[in-house]
């Protein structure tokens, strides 16, 4: 008997305490990287052979898309 009286409250509580969960706002992701149409920085890399390669470097040959590949071996 005192279990079907506290059953009606604790599924209430339950139920608000979802809905509350529910309507907290997510947190704004976190802002990384360039923004659109932003100049990226100046750096030198390693290419596959070892030999450092300079943004400016490449920017003298012309437009340079900078592509990022994860692999699943890193």
């Amino acid at each position: 008997m005192k279990l079907r009286r506290l059953f009606g409250p604790l599924t209430a509580c339950c139920l608000l305490l979802t809905l509350a969960a529910s309507a907290a706002a997510p947190a704004a992701p976190e802002k990384t990287g360039l923004a659109v149409g932003k100049k990226a920085p100046a750096f030198t890399l390693k290419d596959q052979n070892e030999r450092d390669v300079s943004l400016a470097m490449l920017l003298k040959k012309g437009p340079v898309a900078l592509v990022f590949f994860r692999s699943a071996d890193w």
